[in-house]
């Protein structure tokens, strides 16, 4: 049996086992991969170029693309050279930082989604103190205060998971390096320090989820008084995309990472983590400008200079 210290690589799983479907399977994934950064992109560009968006909504939804294209960028790059080229390898270096780059986005993701809920519930309920709550110090610090909650938790999950002695081959049945396929390579039963990570980013998580709905709940009460109709509907106009993407990330990475293992096999497996790791970043920028006006003007418009918060 191989210890860790005797892994220099790890296989990912095969996506097919014949030659064409190897090459049907790498243009689709080209084709997802070109369309999350073709929106991701427009959106990052129309931010950051056009001063009528220069406002702390589309600074956060800024934060959001670039780090759903470091998350897309993480994980199908190496499943589409891998397909191309007829191959499952990836270094052991390679997987440490793909785990440690797929950790720091989700995190640091789910903290932004958090703090646009604020950010809403600030614009519909507090509209008089909006400039002074999010100005462009609150707003620079809440991002940076994402980001880093992202970091945190990326390190410490990555420095637990690889710590491990790995003793039962190198056969990750994912085609990305993660956590829980890692941990079944794993021949220690000593998992409290990874297991009280994971208790404490439940914690985390369902923190933020209260404090998500929380924030909704004075929100809807608010609309529902509005006396007009045209303020109800912008009003949900600006909330329903955020609940949206929430509800996609939330409901795919909780099935994959709650589910019971008793249901647990390669195909579902596979399935399920394309549908948390792939699929938000590439309909993300969808469901923001499929009712966002501002956002498709913004394409008509000739920038107006560096990003600067109003």
């Amino acid at each position: 049996m191989p210890n860790s210290s005797s892994i220099s690589e790890f296989l990912l799983l095969a996506l097919a086992d014949t030659r064409q479907l190897q090459l049907l399977h790498f243009w689709l994934l080209l084709g997802i991969y070109l369309a999350a950064l073709l929106g991701n992109g427009l959106i990052s560009t129309a931010v950051a170029c056009h001063h009528r968006l220069h406002t702390p909504m589309y600074f956060f939804l800024l934060n959001l693309a670039l780090l759903d294209l470091g998350c897309i960028s993480t994980t199908l790059p190496k499943a589409m050279a891998n397909a191309l080229w007829d191959t499952r390898h990836i270094s052991y270096a390679g997987c440490a930082v793909q785990v440690f780059f797929i950790l720091l986005f989700f995190g640091a993701e789910y903290s932004i989604l958090t703090i646009m809920s604020y950010d809403r519930y600030v614009a519909i309920c507090k509209p008089l103190h909006y400039g002074t709550l999010m100005d462009s110090r609150a707003c620079a610090s809440m991002a940076a205060a994402a980001w880093a909650t992202g970091l945190l938790y990326s390190l410490l999950h990555t420095a637990s998971t690889f710590s491990l002695p790995l003793c039962h081959g190198n056969a990750v049945d994912q085609f990305f390096c993660e956590i829980p396929q890692i941990l079944k390579l794993s021949c220690s039963d000593d998992y409290l320090m990874e297991t009280g990570l994971i208790v404490f980013n439940l914690l985390v998580f369902f923190g933020c989820f209260v404090f998500t709905v929380e924030s909704y709940v004075p929100i809807f009460r608010a609309v529902l008084r509005m006396p007009s109709e045209q303020g109800r509907h912008k009003a949900f106009s600006t909330c329903l995309p955020h609940l949206a993407v929430l509800s996609l990330f939330l409901s795919t990475a909780m099935f994959a990472y709650l589910k019971p293992l008793s249901i647990s096999f390669p195909s579902l497996d596979l399935v399920i983590s394309f549908l948390y790791s792939v699929v938000p970043p590439t309909l993300n920028p969808l469901i923001y400008s499929m009712r966002n006006q501002d956002l498709r003007d913004a394409a008509n418009e000739k920038p107006a200079g560096s990003m600067e918060l109003k």
